[in-house]
């Protein structure tokens, strides 16, 4: 059944032209096709899609039936040919708002907007830094020009001073069909030669916006008390450093798999889910990897602040530690290594955490209403 919607706009479709960069792999474009998908059998609106680049990872966006349209850069970032071509989609489609999601974007929508006198949703927040950008290009002037502004955590509102009376939060939706059809356990324990009964699991890309310094000397410091337990290290990127300060004794049991394709699987093993990140190159926004691992019933741990405190319900469903604090992370591995209660009952308020406050349902409802008000 088509589902009808209560748009303010009466008699014709409400029509959305989303803008962002890419469709490649990330948590934002992620979020920006799960909420498609949600929209795209809605009679009352319209979807068109602006890129800049022609790369697509989620390749479901094809079966929403959106037009895409690209609007490639040339060889420099701040390409003024793009502000044209914007503007003469945007001209043909008509849309009721423009919704962007990135800084460069939101600033090629603007003359678009002020032209042809569009509202324009700003969903650039997506991280939640220490230290924020002043330049008039970094953030103070797409919000000057839009109209509404949407983070995923209230630490991103706050790190870039969003002004209140427009900025608001819709926090990640997860679509519990990703993890409809997981690998068997067993296939995938035989496939990378794991021989521990526990295992523990971070999913991060090898950049200084993650700390795996961090994670590796945990790990070597409870294979010192525990010989049972399998650490996986799982992302792309140039792990080898990282391979170095692994212990002679240990390199059975701390493995590198590098980028997974089937990475829900992968974490489905894990008997806990980590996530430890350099907060001073990086605030965490809403991490998937940890929504992944929640949606799993996998206790969390990860690193104090941003994000990862709207997610993680501390000594509930997991716990947060302090920055750069291997010492403490081992502990607490050690502790649900040894605690098999708490183990169970952290990960099954981690579900509940992922049900109530994260479903894909009440994000797509949470921006409908968004549009709803817009066109008020």
């Amino acid at each position: 059944m088509e589902k009808v919607s209560n748009y303010s706009k009466k008699n014709n479709k409400v029509k959305i032209l989303f803008f962002i960069e890419s469709l490649g792999s990330g948590g934002k474009e992620r979020r920006l096709v799960e909420l498609i998908k949600g929209l795209s059998n809605d009679v009352n609106i319209e979807l068109e899609l602006v890129l800049t680049k022609k790369a697509i990872h989620y390749k479901d966006i094809y079966s929403t039936g959106i037009k895409i349209h690209f609007t490639i850069r040339k060889h420099f970032k701040k390409d003024p040919s793009v502000f044209f071509k914007f503007y003469k989609i945007a001209n043909t489609f008509r849309p009721d708002i423009i919704h962007v999601w990135g800084n460069m974007v939101a600033i090629y929508a603007i003359p678009t907007k002020l032209l042809l006198r569009i509202p324009l949703i700003n969903n650039q927040i997506t991280s939640a830094p220490l230290n924020v950008s002043t330049s008039l290009l970094g953030h103070k002037l797409p919000f000057y020009f839009s109209d509404k502004i949407i983070a995923n955590t209230y630490a991103g509102l706050k790190s870039f001073s969003a002004p209140k009376h427009k900025s608001l939060v819709i926090y990640n939706g997860f679509d519990f069909d990703r993890i409809n059809n997981l690998q068997d356990k067993s296939s995938i324990i035989k496939k990378f030669n794991i021989q521990t009964k526990f295992i523990v699991g971070m999913v991060a890309s090898f950049t200084d916006k993650k700390d795996y310094d961090t994670y590796i000397k945990a790990a070597n410091i409870v294979l010192e008390k525990e010989n049972d337990i399998t650490f996986l290290c799982i992302g792309s990127g140039n792990y080898s450093p990282f391979e170095m300060m692994v212990k002679k004794e240990n390199k059975d049991r701390i493995l590198f798999l590098g980028k997974q394709d089937n990475v829900e699987s992968i974490m489905n093993i894990c008997d806990i889910g980590i996530l430890i990140t350099n907060n001073e190159k990086h605030g965490e926004g809403i991490s998937n990897a940890l929504l992944e691992f929640s949606a799993l019933s996998k206790p969390l741990i990860a690193t104090l602040g941003g994000g990862n405190s709207e997610i993680v319900e501390h000594e509930k469903s997991g716990y947060l530690i302090n920055p750069k604090s291997p010492d403490e992370l081992a502990l607490k591995i050690l502790h649900l290594y040894n605690h098999e209660n708490d183990l169970r009952n952290f990960g099954e308020m981690s579900i509940e955490v992922v049900r109530e406050k994260f479903s894909i349902s009440k994000m797509i409802e949470e921006f409908r209403s968004v549009y709803n008000k817009t066109l008020v």
